[in-house]
């Protein structure tokens, strides 16, 4: 079984500011200038109440989904949206209201919501807007290639849909039925400023193609298992095939059937590049500012410790062209920056909003609202790593390719996870397993990591291979 690569671009950014919006031309109803006059409106408004501070945001979302099962359509989804958000503070004191209504009366009784909500909620010494030197000035605005609508029509994405589906069901007559194929089609714009100078906005897309095939095993041992896969890309043209998505997602099915229990015991455990994308996601959640300043995390004080084995790096990018986690200023107007955020496996850095920041006496990373194209990579990696080669690494142990439930506690760092994927014997896949459970500490997890495949895959705004850890807990039969 193969793990399909996407290696992030690292193409050189773009230096030009994004252009305003034409807003038929690009499929929405609200111009950027619209927009603009919106927040101006908003802040202004504030700011005559009594306001000390304000921070407005106008956006607006579109998009089709088309579902099809067993050769048929199923639905077809249009969707619409629009928002501004207010913030308010007075003093010391915030408050926040937001409506879809877009008229000047609209928008005064919700600047005056927001008002009344400042007023009278209790005061936090930290709250407040970024400091001004935090800013992203708007000529250091980078245009990366974030928009490319989709001017699909519901029927052209039903074909693409049952193209996709076929193609799962013809790649075996075991693959017996469907839960069904999809393509979205999503885009969206918005325009933010606030009283400390930020004014800036963008537009960006998101495209999708999946399907869900299912295999059976007739006869006296009768048994049915259901894999997935996806294609999910800013650009449309950028999609895989969807014969190509569709057969290897029958693959996957195919490959389960025939799954055993297998007994408890120890052993190494390689998880596939879609799943080792969590766990970078869980070190992510541990060393954010709200579990660091609530104490909610098992990773308290860890800057500069060592957290992952030495070979282990870990470098956040929000200037990739057309990245996923890609942004020139983060939710707050705050400027970003490449950086290194685990180098020698050792906490280079937290993610930090202004607000986290302030609370554990720090600056803002630059992070409010998430990370920025994360990568993670082992300075033992070699090119020819690939899934073979990592099992190879593996030995003698489980190779995981889905996990159930959600059973990581973030305080203790204690890992218990359903799960189902491979037993695999001196290198190479024995048999499909079911019906286990994988169980660690995510502190040991990390130190333990042994190996990270070079079949680097992009999950979101994380780039990871597949992950092999030296040792976890395997409760089976």
């Amino acid at each position: 079984m193969n793990t399909p690569s996407s290696h992030a671009q690292s193409a050189a950014p773009a230096q030009t500011a994004p252009q305003p919006l034409n807003a038929p031309e690009a499929g929405f109803s609200y111009t950027r200038e619209f927009f603009e006059g919106l927040v101006d409106h908003a802040l202004a408004h504030a700011k005559q109440l009594g306001a000390t501070d304000a921070g407005a945001d106008a956006s607006e979302g579109c998009g089709l989904s088309v579902n099809v099962r067993k050769g048929e359509l199923e639905t077809v989804e249009r969707n619409r949206d629009k928002s501004l958000g207010v913030t308010v503070y007075v003093g010391h004191r915030r408050g926040n209201a937001s409506t879809s209504d877009f008229s000047p009366a609209a928008v005064e009784r919700t600047v005056q919501a927001a008002y009344d909500i400042a007023r009278f909620t209790a005061e936090d010494p930290v709250a407040g807007l970024p400091d001004e030197a935090d800013i992203a000035p708007a000529d250091t605005h980078r245009d990366l290639q974030l928009f490319h609508p989709w001017a699909i029509t519901s029927e052209e994405a039903a074909q693409l849909a049952l193209k996709c589906e076929a193609a799962a069901l013809k790649t075996h007559r075991r693959i017996t039925n469907s839960e069904g194929a999809g393509v979205s089609a999503q885009q969206s714009h918005f325009f933010s400023a606030h009283t400390r100078g930020f004014r800036g906005g963008y537009a960006s897309s998101r495209h999708s193609l999946s399907v869900a095939p299912i295999a059976s095993l007739p006869g006296r041992h009768a048994e049915m298992q259901r894999d997935a896969w996806y294609s999910s890309m800013r650009n449309a043209t950028e999609l895989a095939a969807p014969e190509a998505v569709g057969r290897y997602a029958a693959e996957r099915a195919l490959s389960r059937l025939g799954s055993r229990k297998i007994p408890t015991t120890e052993c190494p455990v390689l998880f596939e590049s879609p799943l080792a994308a969590g766990l970078l996601g869980s070190f992510v959640q541990a060393v954010s500012g709200g579990a660091l300043y609530r104490k909610s995390s098992f990773l308290l004080d860890s800057l500069g410790k060592q957290v992952f084995a030495k070979h282990i790096d870990v470098s956040e990018d929000p200037y990739i062209l057309g990245g996923k986690g890609s942004s020139p200023f983060d939710d707050e107007g705050v400027r970003v920056a490449p950086r290194q955020v685990v180098k020698g496996g050792r906490v280079q850095g937290y993610f930090l909003s202004t607000y986290s920041a302030r609370k554990l006496g720090m600056q803002t990373t630059g992070n409010a609202g998430g990370s920025h194209n994360l990568v993670l990579t082992s300075r033992q990696t070699q090119p020819g790593d690939d899934l073979d080669a990592m099992l190879q690494k593996l030995g003698t142990g489980l190779f995981v390719i889905e996990l159930m439930g959600q059973g990581v506690n973030y305080v203790t760092g204690d890992y218990s996870r359903g799960a189902s994927g491979f037993w695999v014997e001196n290198g190479r896949i024995a048999y499909p397993v079911h019906e286990i459970t994988i169980a660690g500490n995510l502190k040991n997890m990390l130190r333990g990591i042994e190996a990270v495949g070079a079949d680097a895959y992009n999950y979101g705004a994380k780039t990871v291979g597949s992950i092999l850890i030296n040792r976890m807990k395997v409760a089976g039969s």
